[in-house]
Parts: structure tokens; sequence; C-alpha cells
């Protein structure tokens, strides 16, 4: 994508992420209290999260090592001796009246989160990655007129990921959020659980001409879908440009999104880090991470996307592009090797996978795991357009039956739809001599140098043989017979 195609309306777009990335621990960040999802309210909070006088908080190792193995993922500077802050703000579900998190000294020092988008590879840089607590949760009106506050969720452990500026439009902001996801729950450290705010993102985004310093930022939290992120960034990006070219001016501020509407709002205005008066928590000391830690961590972890990918473009013949795309999800990964081993036809597959599959994923907001179709299914089904049984077009029809659960067995389906190519050489000549006869006026044409007539008369033959003929060998054998 050039400059120009970037800009919206005359303006560049500048975008940065903050995500939030609950960590897979069964326990707190500071305390032992359960982290699972859908408990009663109040009943996975113990003294320690509910701030009780006297009580104290110990770091759980567990969710430290998680920010190891995030850090060393994307190359990043694993810092050896780190602090734990105070944020010190007022919100009724934030019992302590301050959050437990990190500041001038993170864990994750820089790193970088490399994907594709519209066929180019592109780069976003991180500032950093740091451990901390969320807060409770306010629930309004669960008693009529009243706010009731569930603190289950308090002091649950985040690694809040912050990336540079680096994103000049939404298609970028989306993949980057989308191949952040796809690392966090590759490597184990999240579950990616979005609608259960395990995996969501803060946008911070500005406008300004091409050439002039950084434009007044806004944020829009806590978008917990794909798709709001991308609704909302687009939202705002026109919303700031029409209030700058109305002569108005940005401020600085906190928006949240409203689905229903489609439209960003204003919460509050933005505060600035000295405003949450930052200090060293002193009931926390300094976490000091060894050397031998962090190569032991090393020597544990999966194979990463990017080795992965450098692997299919060598064993199986992958463009880069290919290799990239189906790279971003552990799962997605693993479908593709599995049914590329089961039928031998790793192109055909990465090509399903990145059309058909993809499609009807997106359109459904499925994952890969959740898919009809399964990865031996899909093999069966392209073993059978390799050996000539059916076409590219079949095929498709044999896909949709699979996955709206016509049928499990793709012979069976194939018969049953009598989808199967005719690859009779004989019966195919006597269908083309046929149809050359009945078409004399397109076989003058071919023969005057019209190579449009050549088309028009393989679209007579596959009509003749209602969609069935091998198109392979139509050409071949139409060809032949033109001389």
């Amino acid at each position: 994508m050039t400059q120009q195609n970037l800009l919206v309306r005359g303006w560049e777009v500048v975008i940065g992420l903050e995500t939030h990335a609950q960590l897979a621990t069964n326990s707190k960040m500071f305390s032992g209290a359960s982290t699972a999802f859908g408990a009663e309210p109040n009943t996975h909070a113990c003294v320690v999260d509910m701030a009780l006088p006297g009580v104290l908080p110990v770091a759980n190792r567990q969710a430290v090592e998680y920010a190891i193995i995030f850090g060393l993922a994307v190359n990043a500077t694993v810092a050896p001796l780190s602090i734990f802050a105070r944020k010190n703000y007022f919100y009724p579900d934030l019992p302590k009246g301050y959050q437990i998190s990190q500041f001038e000294i993170p864990v994750v020092q820089g790193g970088e989160v490399h994907f594709m988008v519209e066929n180019q590879e592109k780069t976003v840089h991180l500032v950093r990655a740091h451990l901390e607590e969320d807060a409770g949760k306010s629930v309004h009106d669960a008693i009529p007129g009243m706010t009731a506050i569930d603190l289950n969720r308090a002091g649950t452990p985040l690694l809040e990921i912050v990336t540079e500026p680096d994103m000049r439009c939404v298609a970028e902001a989306v993949e980057y959020a989308r191949t952040l996801h796809g690392l966090v729950t590759w490597l184990g450290v999240c579950d990616g659980n979005m609608q259960e705010g395990s995996f969501r993102c803060d946008a911070n985004v500005s406008v300004r001409r091409p050439g002039e310093p950084l434009g007044t930022r806004r944020e829009i939290k806590n978008l917990n879908s794909f798709r709001y992120l991308q609704q909302a960034i687009e939202y705002e990006i026109h919303a700031q440009i029409d209030i700058l070219e109305e002569g108005g001016t940005i401020k600085q501020s906190t928006v949240l999104f409203d689905p229903g509407t489609g439209e960003t709002r204003a919460m509050r205005s933005k505060e600035d880090s000295a405003d949450y008066r930052y200090f060293p928590d002193p009931d926390l000391p300094p976490l000091v991470i060894a050397p031998e830690w962090v190569e032991r961590v090393r020597q544990s972890m999966p194979e990463l996307p990017g080795a992965m990918a450098e692997r299919f473009i060598a064993d199986y013949s992958l463009p880069k592009y290919d290799a990239a795309i189906i790279t971003q999800s552990k799962a997605f990964a693993d479908y593709f090797e599995s049914a590329a081993n089961a039928c031998k036809q790793p192109k055909l597959v990465a090509n399903w996978l990145m059309g058909e599959v993809s499609r009807r994923l997106n359109s459904e907001e499925k994952t890969i795991d959740e898919a009809p179709v399964n990865a031996a299914t899909l093999a069966a089904l392209i073993a059978r357009i390799a050996d000539g049984t059916i076409s590219n077009n079949a095929a498709k029809q044999v896909f949709e039956a699979l996955w709206t659960n016509e049928g499990d067995n793709v012979d069976q389906i194939i018969e049953a739809k009598g989808l199967k190519q005719m690859n009779d050489s004989g019966a195919l000549e006597q269908m083309i001599d046929e149809v050359l006869a009945n078409n004399t006026k397109s076989v003058e044409e071919y023969r005057a140098g019209k190579d449009k007539a050549f088309n028009a008369l393989v679209g007579q033959i596959m009509k003749a043989s209602k969609g069935r003929a091998n198109p392979a060998q139509v050409n071949a054998l139409l060809k032949q017979k033109l001389g």
C-alpha cells in the first residue's frame, strides 16, 4: 500500500494499540483466588482481592513465566529486574484505590510483531509488555436503580502489550490484533476468549496532514471483537476529520464504542501518567528474573509462527504469503499440516483454507476448531480434485454439503449429486465434434487468430456436458482438433 492509498480524505491516520491479554493461570496475580470464569458474583474474591487491612500480595510465578514466554516470542528484552508500582485512581470496582501494575521498568521491553496485510509484510514495534492486575466489574441495574460490584475479576493477571503508533490504516490495526491474538493463544499464555474478556484492545487514534506532527489522540476502550475494533476505528477517524475540517480541535480523551449505533462517545478526559501518581509498591520486592530462568523457558517453548512459516515454505513449497497467513493461528497451521500430509496437495490445501474455508469461518464468526469440515475430510475432497474425479466447481458443491451436514463422506456426496467429471476421452471427442459442427463461425474466427473464439467453444462444450467435462481434457482435445 502506498502512502497515497493510505490517506483518508487527505488525512494520514496514526494508530497504536494497547492490548490486555488475560494470562492463563489458575490463580490471580497476587493471591491464590481462582480465575475461573462464570462463577457467582464475589465467590472468587479473597481477602487480598478485597484489600482487607493487613493482607499482603505475592506475585504469581506462572504469570511471570508467561510474560517471559511472550517476551522471547516477540524478540524483546526480558528485564532482569523490574518493578511493580501502584497506579492510583478511584473507581468503585477497584477496592484498594489503586491498581498494581508496572510503570518505569516493565518486565518485557521492546519487541516486534510481523504480519501480512494486503499481500505486504508489516512490522509493528512494541514499546513494552507489563504485568498488572485487573479491576473488578460494575454491574449496572442488577438491582433496579442501583449498581452492584462483582470482585471476581479483581486481581486477575493481565499482560498489557503496548505498541508504537506504527499503524496507518484500519486494516493494519485489525490484522495486528488478529496476529497478536493468534500468537498469545499459540504460546498458551492466554485462552484468547474475547467474549469472556480474556483478550481486549484499546485503540489510540489520531489524524494529521501528511508531514505534520502527530495529532491529538483519543483512546477507544475495551474493544472485545475484531469487528468492533474495525468499526470503532473507522468511525473515530471520520469523526476526528469532521471536527478538524470544521475548524475545531481534538481534545485528548477516552471514548467508548457503542456497537448498537456504531459510534464512539466521550467517557472522560484522557489522563496522563502523572495523574495516576505512580510509585513503587512497598509491599512487593523488585521482580528478579535470572538468566537461567529465561534460558529454561526458551528451551521449553513450542515452534514459533515465523519458524513454522519458514518450514512450510521449505517442506511444502508454499509461497511466503500463504505460509504467513496459515501460521497466524496454531490451530489453523495444525489443520493445514494434517490435511496436506493426508492428500499430498499442500498448495491446494492452502488455497482452500485461505479461500472457501476462511470465507465460511469469517461469515459465521467461527474458529477453525469449530469448522464442520475437519482436516481429514477436506483432504479427501482435495484428493478428488487432484485425481480428476470432480472439477473445482463441483468441489464447491461437495464442500457446501459437508459444511451444512448433508453428509460426511466425500465420495458418497459426489455419487448422490452426480458430480463426477467426464474423463472418457471417446465421449468427450464425440461431444467436441458435435460442438464444432454446430459452431463453424467460432471455428473460423479461432483459425483467423481470434483467441476469444476458443473460450466460446470451451463454454459450449461445458454447457453440453452440463459442467461435468474435465476442463483440462477439453482444452487439450479441442486444441488438437483445431490443429
